[in-house]
């Protein structure tokens, strides 16, 4: 495996993953793609449906080398790769961890919140599609993530995506508890302003590793 990726298989190593699925389709839009969830996340949202991803680093039973040689065996089999969490931007590795998997021939693509707008502009050239999660208005963020100031990050992160005309979808989680008829309305109209097309609203269920 070394020899076919070289030293970069060794940079990502470090990468830690908190899940996988071998098989989805529908993660990446009409593509039948393996995920990898990666451990960790800054927010704090209560509806969380991978509570077990939000610490940082935790003893897993995935390893990266273990996912690449999966990988290795599915090419022309599987067209892509998704990278979840958690928050995939808050890992330093993922970057190298995306080239490597590139390299094998698979489209990727990112699921994000956008917590780190010049990460996730950083990744964007590599990235062959995204999908990123819109918790509430943007000046309401912190009501869901419990982190000052991620509705600015997350407004940054919209327009740098957008910008990079890159396929993208935005969504929302519903959870009545929290999100309500009038913020949804008022997060698809400012998401349309901004030059979205693409913004889908799913269910809350609870899933565990």
């Amino acid at each position: 495996m070394n020899v076919i990726l070289g030293a970069d298989v060794v940079n990502a190593s470090s990468l830690v993953v908190g899940g996988f699925v071998p098989l989805t389709t529908i993660d990446f839009p009409d593509h039948l793609s393996a995920v990898i969830f990666c451990q960790g996340c800054p927010f704090d949202c209560p509806y969380c449906h991978n509570p077990d991803l939000i610490v940082k680093r935790v003893k897993s039973k995935y390893t990266w080398s273990t996912i690449i040689s999966f990988l290795i065996k599915r090419r022309n089999l599987l067209e892509a790769v998704v990278f979840s969490g958690g928050e995939p931007t808050l890992q330093k590795e993922l970057i190298n961890a995306i080239h490597i998997v590139k390299k094998l021939g698979f489209k990727i693509g990112l699921h994000t919140a956008g917590p780190y707008p010049d990460r996730l502009k950083a990744l964007l050239p590599n990235l062959d599609w995204v999908g990123m999660d819109i918790k509430a208005p943007f000046e309401q963020y912190e009501s869901i993530t419990k982190v000052p100031n991620s509705g600015k990050r997350a407004f940054e992160s919209v327009k740098i995506l957008l910008e990079s005309k890159i396929p993208c979808e935005f969504r929302t989680t519903v959870y009545p508890q929290l999100i309500t008829n009038e913020q949804i309305l008022i997060m698809a109209s400012t998401l349309k302003n901004m030059g979205a097309t693409n913004y889908k609203l799913q269910q809350y269920r609870k899933i565990y590793f």
